[in-house]
């Protein structure tokens, strides 16, 4: 009779579950001040083809900040200053970056697995910071009433991870907020996405961002010589489009982007397409004694604009200036936890409310059909009567965001 182990126990001043855009640099800033603190990782590494790739002026500007856009520029990445679309064979000039009050005036698109690898390998730096991978959170610590750690799943068996204080950064599919038993406030999607590479003809020289042909629209963002790629379905088609065939799908995504057709063929399994559900929801309280959620795990955006990586940034940064002081004083409460929800949280409500609001006016609900763009001729109307002053006003709210934040937290890396 083999007698269970006793698992591992580690301890740790702040633990961080999620090593996405929100907990990676949660991290870095924890430990730039001088806290000590651990990130969860439950994969072997960062490369997930769904992942966001846009890195917003805003995120630029921190990165500045923190003396770290030298090196960030040196990363892989595509610079758009506006994006473009293609309308029905129509080039349409989308929001302009050039004209923010910012040192970038681009969106860099870069793979996140490279924005991610390159904020660990600086957080690495760091004495404070311990990044453990392949380690899935599966429960939660608890004691009177307060949370004080997590138990994670390793390849070297169970791990208890102690802490003072922990945050989920772990997504939309947040393990902790639904071990914590916290309440989500869904807000309801017409639309999933389904992701996938396709081969770049040696040929293509124009760039679109998106595209739109019939009612049916894609995300085309250049990698080289293919184009990561998203094709916006109504919510719940996928099983419709597979069942219709692989070669109808091929020739949908032919239609949308002619200059494939050959290449798109590749495109030869249904495990090459990856469906991403999407989501605008967020949680009524980010926080319980013990337990802070930021980014996706406490409120998940919808791609439009595709903020949701920026938006997750900025909460890590504020919950830095707002707590990593006091936690260093050992003076921070729960109601310091609550603080970061008040700061951030209009800033989500208004985005939110705009995607919700894109959502309703441009995409079909449950329409039986594959096709998942609808424009009402009104909205054609206001989009071009109205086309410079919009173009400015979605750069500032894409680009920038309505609360940009700016790094506040203390620097105790000189001490070491």
């Amino acid at each position: 009779m083999s007698i269970p182990s006793t698992p591992a126990t580690i301890t740790t001043r702040c633990c961080v579950v999620g090593g996405g855009p929100a907990g990676m640099m949660l991290g870095y800033l924890l430990a730039r001040a001088g806290i000590e603190v651990t990130v969860l990782e439950k994969h072997g590494d960062f490369f997930r083809d769904f992942r966001g790739d846009t890195i917003h002026p805003s995120t630029m500007e921190l990165m500045h900040e923190l003396e770290l856009l030298e090196d960030f520029l040196k990363q892989p990445h595509q610079k758009v200053e506006k994006l473009e679309l293609d309308f029905e064979g129509t080039t349409v000039i989308g929001p302009d970056f050039t004209h923010l009050p910012v040192r970038c005036r681009y969106i860099a698109f870069m793979p996140q697995w490279d924005f991610l690898n390159f904020l660990a390998g600086h957080a690495k730096r760091l004495p404070a910071f311990h990044l453990k991978m392949k380690a899935e959170v599966t429960g939660l610590i608890e004691e009177n009433g307060r949370v004080a750690g997590v138990v994670a799943k390793t390849d070297e068996g169970e791990l208890n991870v102690r802490a003072d204080f922990v945050f989920a950064a772990d997504g939309r599919s947040s393990t902790v907020r639904k071990l914590a038993g916290m309440e989500v406030e869904d807000f309801g999607v017409p639309i999933d996405v389904l992701w996938f590479r396709l081969t770049k003809p040696k040929n293509e020289t124009t760039h679109f961002l998106g595209r739109v042909r019939n009612g049916n629209a894609m995300v085309t963002i250049d990698r080289g010589d293919y184009y990561q790629a998203g094709s916006i379905i109504p919510k719940g088609a996928f099983e419709q489009i597979k069942k219709d065939g692989l070669a109808a799908f091929q020739e949908r995504i032919a239609t949308i982007v002619p200059s494939v057709r050959e290449t798109v063929k590749k495109l030869d399994s249904w495990d090459k397409v990856k469906l991403l559900t999407v989501q605008i929801n967020r949680l009524h309280r980010w926080h319980r004694p013990g337990l802070l959620c930021i980014g996706d795990s406490a409120h998940a955006m919808s791609p439009a604009g595709g903020v949701g990586i920026n938006l997750a940034i900025q909460d890590a940064v504020a919950a830095a200036n707002i707590l990593a002081a006091r936690i260093l004083r050992g003076t921070c409460t729960t109601d310091d936890l609550g603080l970061v929800q008040k700061r951030r949280e209009w800033a989500v409500k208004m985005t939110q409310g705009l995607q919700v609001i894109i959502h309703k006016n441009m995409f079909r609900k449950n329409s039986g059909t594959a096709n998942a763009i609808d424009i009402p001729w009104p909205a054609r109307k206001a989009l071009g009567l109205f086309a410079p002053l919009l173009r400015r006003v979605a750069a500032r709210i894409i680009g920038i965001g309505f609360r940009a934040e700016h790094i506040h937290s203390p620097d105790n890396t000189a001490v070491h």
